[in-house]
């Protein structure tokens, strides 16, 4: 449930086929780097500008002038960058998406149709197509004690990672104010109550009660 092909649909990021060479989709995140710049310097000049030093935009994108973006950051067509987003580099934003006010992103990618409307904080992540965090819904990336991140379903994985938030599935919806520890997975389709305490790897097509219970979705 923790694979790459278990959680994405490719065809909705223009990250796909670089995704793709990855068993695990967060072994994608430790080349954004220097793979974001290189995908942007082949982007179709006549659709994507570069407002900024390595940060393209799409002609159809909305972005605020008070929203805060360090390179190297991708924006898609049609997405809204609000006022007061903060985009801290590394950052590759689908098509038709939503980074909202107070909105944090950084070394992440976000699939088409993605939603992070409000005091979302998203470090070190891959949120699906069409996944949905609701106000104030945050990803937690680091360990207390500063420790590799481990994702912990049935089998535990050693990712060695010391900054690992969520890795979260086309079409889920994780509520208010809920916390994503580190090495979280939430499965396709899955939801999340608000004001959940998440750990541990979520099952797709499942609900996550704010009390630990877990049911299957009809």
């Amino acid at each position: 449930m923790v694979k790459t092909c278990d959680l994405f649909d490719l065809a909705h990021t223009l990250a796909g086929d670089y995704i793709s060479s990855f068993g695990y989709p967060w072994e994608a995140l430790k080349n954004l780097k220097n793979y974001i710049p290189q995908l942007g310097k082949t982007l179709d000049s006549g659709e994507y500008i570069e407002i900024l030093p390595e940060v393209w935009a799409h002609k159809t994108a909305s972005v605020s002038t008070a929203a805060n973006i360090v390179g190297p950051c991708i924006i898609g067509a049609g997405t809204e960058v609000r006022p007061c987003a903060y985009i801290r580099g590394c950052v590759l934003i689908g098509e038709n998406c939503v980074v909202g006010n107070s909105t944090e992103l950084k070394n992440v990618i976000l699939f088409d149709f993605v939603q992070t409307p409000h005091y979302n904080y998203v470090g070190d992540s891959i949120l699906g197509y069409k996944a949905h965090m609701g106000a104030g819904a945050v990803t937690s990336n680091v360990k207390a004690d500063k420790s590799p991140v481990a994702v912990k379903g049935e089998t535990k994985i050693d990712t060695g990672l010391k900054k690992l938030g969520a890795m979260i599935g086309d079409f889920a919806e994780v509520g208010c104010n809920a916390v994503l520890n580190p090495g979280t997975v939430v499965g396709r389709n899955t939801n999340i109550y608000p004001l959940s305490f998440v750990r541990g790897v979520i099952p797709p097509d499942s609900i996550l009660k704010n009390d630990g219970v877990l049911i299957k979705k009809n």
